[in-house]
């Protein structure tokens, strides 16, 4: 039987030059799945995005998702795309091991937790205070250069993660400090700083876009600090679901996150196409 991908639509071109087309996975002209190919809105056109894959319930275990992403590949490089993208939800454990099977390298995982009524006191001494106007200035480029060496190290090319670092603290800091629904605040232990938190409400849910201990105060138990008091102003805006995402390698942060109870919700993962 021969599986193939059957294009359901003329390929979408965007003003921006993204790409985007819907297809059919067919078995001997038979539809039994679809696929929903794209271009990357986040990492531009010389990447693409597995948008959906999805296989019909007969057809599952026959291999036809197999066919279908390496298939899916094939057309990404016939649009000059050098990379693939994908992110699979947590509870899709067929999907995980596909794309490991298919050579995705896991870049890192979104994590989120259920919080109650009550917010969680920071340990004697721990007191978080919102970030100054001279704060935010250093602790800004400090971002932008770290997330940048995070993407780097994780397969996006040096040039093309600097560009994106710019562009997604561009995107959600048009006003910097002063941005509606982001909180920056600086943990203090016993009045001398030792780590800051960027925090953002997005609908029902808060969000932690960053968190850091200063090199000089690592291995105290103050991430962990950083993390109640990301709790506690969740709580305290009504919100009661806090969310992150951690890089694959991360190893104290995943440790930590999951002794506080997050649990994975999805893995983005990518693959270099040759």
């Amino acid at each position: 039987m021969t599986t193939t991908l059957r294009p359901t639509e003329p390929l979408q071109h965007a003003a921006d030059g993204a790409l985007s087309r819907h297809y059919q996975v067919c078995v001997n002209s038979h539809p039994v799945g679809a696929v929903h190919l794209s271009t990357s809105p986040v990492f531009g056109p010389r990447v693409a995005q597995i948008a959906d894959l999805r296989i019909e319930e007969p057809d599952r275990g026959r291999g036809r998702g197999t066919v279908a992403a390496l298939a899916a590949e094939e057309v990404a490089r016939g649009w000059g795309c050098a990379r693939m993208e994908v992110r699979v939800p947590a509870d899709a454990g067929t999907a995980l091991r596909l794309a490991t099977a298919l050579g995705y390298v896991h870049r890192n995982r979104g994590m989120e937790k259920a919080l109650g009524d009550t917010a969680p006191r920071l340990p004697a001494g721990s007191r978080g205070r919102d970030m100054t106007e001279a704060e935010y200035p250093p602790w800004y480029e400090r971002g932008l250069s770290s997330y940048a060496r995070d993407l780097a190290d994780r397969g996006v090319p040096e040039d093309e993660a600097r560009a994106r670092s710019r562009r997604d603290h561009d995107l959600l800091l048009p006003q910097g400090l002063a941005t509606e629904n982001m909180r920056f605040s600086v943990l203090e232990q016993e009045g001398v700083p030792v780590g800051t938190l960027w925090l953002a409400f997005v609908g029902d849910k808060a969000f932690v876009y960053d968190v850091e201990t200063d090199e000089a105060f690592r291995g105290q138990g103050h991430g962990r600090s950083l993390m109640l008091l990301a709790e506690a102003q969740a709580i305290a805006a009504d919100h009661r679901v806090l969310g992150l995402n951690v890089f694959a390698g991360n190893t104290p942060a995943e440790r930590l996150y999951e002794s506080l109870g997050y649990l994975p919700v999805g893995y983005s993962m990518y693959k270099n196409l040759l």
